[in-house]
């Protein structure tokens, strides 16, 4: 039987890269290939899901999913048998410096890691053309785009009672953005560009993020932007909520607001097409290539473009309807079925299945 263990940083509930190392697995076994999973870390949750690297045996092809640097990144290194590199996209580190050190120097060491496992890889995947681009840049030529597995079947539930409380207290337009507290993802400009739709557009208008936090300077000084704009209740840091409360946020919104500077793929604005929201984002790093046709793409980050735009979305049923039918086709688009026949491909392609 051929094998193909996956090795990555961390496996954590709710983070896409282990469901997708987890739905990997499961491809790999109906396919009649050996598969387990080892990690630098495992989540208590999770214990029955994998195992420490340090246990492996040893002597099989390796699929290695790289997303920060990590102790198993070295190891992953100077290990000599066959290597598949799986490329999730590791953040630019100076979107941390300033507010969290510690993981910007986790994020150069995993750039600097990756310089030293991509050329010695025989074949890699990667989320994105985007993520692709940057893989063939740091020496790996040899690249397939297999898209992030999305599980639609895991979306869905709803805490009726947060729900129906977000609909009774309605009084304008609420724009959602979901994704961890961090500068890439720029919530300070959603903020800023919320601002002045308060101001000129709705004065009923709430903004709602709702993600954990990756570094705790950065959300303070968010909470102190959003008290110096007098902006009170409008704006909601939710945090990071189980998905009934997810899943209220969701069906409560009007529309996905997405001014991120950095994405790899950004698998929440296809959740949000999933809900049948319409979609406003900055034309940056993946964005577009994940939203394709699905929804307002802004070429600038200018605040007043990002308010007309989100206004037009929010008011114009045709073109709302428009957007909300093209984002359904970009959900099935990206349906596991599809993903598990590309990464097939792919695998095939590198010569692991045997």
């Amino acid at each position: 039987m051929p094998a193909l263990h996956q090795f990555l940083p961390a496996l954590a509930p709710r983070d896409a890269i282990g469901a997708h190392t987890m739905k990997v697995r499961e491809v790999l076994r109906a396919h009649g290939v050996e598969s387990e999973i080892f990690a630098g870390e495992v989540h208590r949750d999770l214990r029955s899901e994998a195992r420490s690297y340090k246990d492996w045996a040893g002597g099989t092809p390796m699929l290695y999913h790289a997303a920060i640097g990590c102790a198993l990144g070295d190891w992953i290194a100077h290990r000599d048998e066959p290597l598949l590199l799986d490329y999730h996209n590791i953040t630019p580190p100076e979107f941390f410096e300033a507010w969290n050190p510690e993981t910007g120097l986790l994020l150069a060491q995993g750039r600097a890691q990756l310089a030293r496992v991509a050329p010695r890889a025989h074949a890699g995947l990667a989320d994105s053309h985007y993520n692709a681009c940057e893989l063939v840049q740091f020496g790996l030529s040899d690249t397939t785009v297999v898209p992030v597995f999305i599980d639609p079947s895991r979306w869905g539930a709803i805490d009726r009672e947060c729900r129906d409380q977000l609909r009774r207290t309605k009084r304008g337009t609420d724009w959602l953005f979901v994704g961890r507290l961090a500068a890439n993802k720029a919530q300070h400009d959603l903020v800023c560009a919320f601002a002045l739709y308060r101001s000129v557009w709705d004065p009923g208008a709430r903004l709602w993020l709702v993600g954990g936090t990756s570094a705790g300077p950065y959300q303070i000084a968010l909470e102190g932007l959003i008290e110096r704009l007098d902006l009170g209740d409008s704006v909601r840091l939710a945090g990071s909520v189980p998905p009934g409360e997810l899943g209220a946020y969701f069906d409560a919104a009007d529309v996905f607001v997405c001014l991120s500077d950095h994405e790899g793929f950004c698998v929440p604005v296809i959740e949000s097409m999933w809900w049948g929201k319409p979609v406003v984002a900055y034309a940056a790093t993946a964005v577009p290539e994940t939203v394709g046709d699905a929804a307002v793409l802004l070429e600038h980050k200018d605040f007043a473009a990002v308010c007309a735009a989100v206004d037009r979305v929010a008011h114009d049923r045709a073109l709302r309807d428009a957007l909300v039918e093209r984002g359904h086709g970009r959900v099935d688009l990206f349906a596991p079925e599809r993903t598990a026949d590309t990464l097939l491909r792919a695998l095939g392609h590198a010569g692991v299945l045997g």
